[in-house]
């Protein structure tokens, strides 16, 4: 009968900590990005240093836990020969998943639009964070995206 107790209790708590695990990974620590807190930044190929783009529609979110959890959705008036004319690119870039419950931001679309050349990746600044780049999207029709990755201080 002790034995039922006991292996019941310890289901249970295994139970709890797991949903607390869960959402606590994917729900507490984010907030949400407001649109005037919003600095989207691209780095300028003849200063090399990042200067703020003009943005609309804009959505992020990020965590104090972690450089690498910010994600953001926006879009930009400027066109793609005009960014590439101005901006450095981000051969490297690597779209990070974000939550699930962040509808915009699609990192597997993103990464396979990157890979057949359908969007264009720039820096949006270096080492925001010891080893963190701020990389950002751009699609032909304006769409924009930007996420945090680890630049080559942290790569294999």
């Amino acid at each position: 009968m002790s034995g039922k107790i006991v292996g019941s209790f310890v289901v249970i708590i295994a139970l709890i900590a797991g949903v607390a695990i869960y959402w606590l990974q994917l729900y507490a620590f984010y907030d949400e990005v407001s649109a005037d807190d919003a600095r989207i930044t691209l780095v300028n190929i003849a200063t090399g240093q990042p200067e703020p783009i003009m943005i609309s529609g804009f959505e992020g979110i990020d965590a104090t836990s972690s450089p690498l959890r910010y994600r953001a959705c926006f879009e930009t008036g400027q066109s793609l020969a005009t960014l590439t004319e101005t901006y450095a690119d981000y051969p490297e870039a690597a779209p990070y998943t974000g939550p699930g419950w962040f509808d915009c931001y699609d990192a597997v679309a993103i990464g396979e639009a990157l890979e057949r050349g359908e969007a264009l990746a720039f820096l949006g600044q270096r080492n925001i964070s010891d080893g963190v780049d701020l990389v950002v999207a751009v699609f032909p029709d304006g769409r924009a995206y930007a996420w945090r990755q680890l630049n080559e201080k942290y790569q294999d």
